[in-house]
């Protein structure tokens, strides 16, 4: 018998398997002015991408509906380019993209200072989402999110 909704312990991640989705929250120390720009300005996205917490190699972001994005992990990684195309820019508080056959939503919701950040991975079926998680999409998409967190503690406010 399999879990219809898991939630990975102390790691904001719930993989729901009915709707097809891993849904990754977190608090930031930051306005969400400034974490929607981390999210879409390449300067600030290569430094904390890589799963690995190195910059990336090539960080490429056209940010406009339709425009694409293109991430490439160090070298030595053997991770092929994530890319994807925008289908919604909606600052402060809103980042819709489609990559790997997936469809991201990122939602930035202001708590006073910080903000409450919630990635939703939707995959196009029940064998996406397994295929997702066969990767390691879960963690790998976890321990970045934890990057950012780290990243924009770190950065000049």
């Amino acid at each position: 018998m399999s879990l219809k909704t898991q939630t990975v312990a102390d790691t904001g991640t719930v993989i729901d398997r009915e709707a097809h989705t891993i849904v990754l929250t977190r608090i930031v120390a930051a306005s969400r002015e400034q974490v929607f720009e981390a999210w879409t300005r390449a300067e600030h996205v290569a430094c904390w991408w890589d799963p690995a917490g190195r910059p990336l190699a090539e960080c490429e972001i056209d940010l406009r509906p339709g425009g694409t994005f293109r991430f490439l992990n160090h070298p030595s990684s053997g991770a092929p380019p994530f890319a994807g195309v925008y289908r919604e820019i909606a600052a402060p508080g809103r980042l819709v993209f489609e990559a790997m056959g997936a469809i991201g939503r990122v939602i930035l919701i202001d708590l006073g200072g910080k903000t409450h950040l919630t990635l939703r991975i939707e995959c196009a079926s029940g064998d996406h989402l397994e295929q997702y998680l066969k990767m390691g999409i879960d963690a790998g998409t976890a321990r970045t999110l934890d990057n950012l967190v780290e990243y924009i503690g770190t950065e000049p406010g």
